[in-house]
């Protein structure tokens, strides 16, 4: 099973399970934790290989897909006895999101998707492209420098960047390998994504800046009637990073509007 921790109200009956993305772990929610426990109940999880899930004698998987991974996490979420949870999400976290509500629907609360991935557009194509060829050729924490930076190149992005690239640091070559691989069949998956209203209330939390995966999500919320979109100024990527006290604002309240326990 997956590494977790959880923080537990006393009297809240609302979950909020946090997702990382690729080559981060749980650590990058510490702008968020103290906040989201004064109201809720956290789960925070190291997905495969990441964080302190590394090592923990996971049963071997040759090759990841999204299904195998969002599995790992309901994994936790059963032993945990957790009916319903608000799911929030950061970068390729987000798909795992919403690849949970095509396999569990009925877990979600609500989604909370921060620097949303629902297209690739032609310069993430061909930086995947490229990496996917070098993948086994050079060091992969020098594939991963080069992503943080197409992504995160502002001066003022270098908090964000830099404790990715810290986190990343703590994979194995042979497990970054297979998440990029991810990257093969990740297309059909976000045009399903971007076709399909999943029907589940869904916020969106975006940066200003986030030039390469902003344009999609707004086109996407426009045709998705359970969807908003609330976009950050001044804000990169990473949004729970770039502008933390912004972030819980927006998605605590979405949250309390959002509640569902009983």
């Amino acid at each position: 099973m997956l590494h977790y921790k959880t923080y537990e109200h006393s009297t809240s009956k609302e979950w909020v399970t946090f997702v990382h993305g690729a080559g981060g772990s749980s650590s990058i929610w510490y702008k968020q934790v103290k906040e989201f426990q004064k109201s809720f109940n956290v789960l925070l999880i190291d997905l495969r290989g990441h964080g302190n899930s590394k090592g923990m004698g996971l049963k071997s998987i040759s090759k990841y897909t999204f299904r195998s991974v969002s599995n790992d996490v309901i994994e936790v979420i059963d032993h945990l006895k957790i009916k319903s949870s608000h799911f929030v999400g950061i970068s390729l976290g987000t798909i795992i999101i919403r690849e949970l509500a095509e396999i569990r629907p009925k877990i979600i609360s609500s989604m909370i998707m921060g620097g949303a991935i629902l297209k690739m557009n032609f310069g993430s194509q061909l930086l995947m492209r490229a990496g996917f060829i070098l993948k086994s050729l050079v060091p992969y924490i020098l594939l991963y420098k080069l992503f943080a930076f197409v992504i995160m190149p502002r001066k003022k992005q270098r908090e964000s960047r830099n404790l990715f690239i810290r986190e990343a640091k703590k994979l194995y070559q042979k497990e970054f390998i297979k998440w990029f691989g991810l990257t093969t069949t990740v297309n059909p998956i976000l045009r399903l994504f971007r076709s399909k209203d999943p029907l589940i209330p869904t916020l969106y939390v975006m940066g200003e800046e986030d030039h390469m995966f902003l344009p999609s999500i707004r086109m996407t919320v426009s045709k998705h009637t359970s969807a908003m979109l609330t976009v950050i100024e001044d804000c990169g990527h990473v949004v729970n990073i770039d502008k933390p006290t912004i972030f819980n604002g927006i998605v605590i309240d979405w949250i309390r509007k959002n509640s569902v326990a009983v």
